[in-house]
């Protein structure tokens, strides 16, 4: 396990030796919320019935500004063939690639979600269910865009088709993650929704990696 934080460390001092990236992601995240109160009007009920869909929206295409850098820098400069030739599976690889997207991505953006959403007039009481949605959706993010990311590995204009693959596989993450928040706006059980995106996670956490470190080992050969 020590190679695997070693990975997870290596791509953390990465992204603060290039944290505009992770500002970007921030600032779109951001701007692009703050776009829809312009577009659909100032009315404070209908920013807090819409506040949740458009955080999760706004978060899903904040997180894949980031991911054409998952592996292409490494891939560039031959870090990839190093680290795949380090002992470690490609698997675990990937699954360390998608806990540092995540540690370095995804945690700022939960983090911004709670201003984002008190200036979207979204009820405080809605706000700890968004985030406890926004926990596992986030990371399933980071999961799915490592099979992208890997998928597209070496190809030309990567950068086009990655949203095309990730953007589907994260469809039902937004449709549960947002049907959380309505259910705790209207006062039922997020339950369900929740459970959802805990075993979409479940589900999610051993395959996308063993998915992805099979797209790098056919990339790097």
């Amino acid at each position: 396990m020590s190679g695997f934080f070693a990975i997870i460390a290596r791509d953390l001092r990465l992204s603060l030796r290039h944290g505009a990236d992770t500002l970007a992601a921030l600032l779109f995240f951001v701007l692009t919320a703050a776009l829809f109160p312009l577009a659909i009007g100032p009315q404070p009920e209908l920013l807090a019935r819409l506040g949740p869909g458009i955080i999760w929206v706004c978060a899903l295409l904040a997180a894949l500004l980031p991911l054409d850098r998952l592996f292409g820098a490494d891939f560039e400069d031959g870090s990839l063939d190093l680290l795949l030739l380090s002992g470690q599976p490609a698997a675990m690889v990937a699954l360390a690639k998608a806990c540092a997207h995540w540690l370095a991505t995804g945690l700022p953006l939960l983090v911004a979600a709670v201003p984002v959403a008190l200036m979207l007039n979204v009820d405080p009481g809605v706000i700890p269910v968004l985030l406890a949605g926004l926990l596992p959706g986030t990371a399933l993010l980071s999961l799915f865009g490592v099979i992208g990311a890997s998928l597209v590995l070496g190809a030309r204009r990567g950068g086009v088709l990655l949203p095309l693959l990730v953007l589907p596989l994260a469809a039902p993450v937004l449709i549960f993650g947002v049907a959380a928040a309505d259910a705790a706006g209207s006062e039922q059980s997020t339950a369900a929704p929740l459970l959802f995106l805990a075993a979409l996670f479940a589900a999610a956490l051993p395959l996308c990696p063993l998915a992805a470190g099979s797209a790098l080992r056919s990339a790097v050969e």
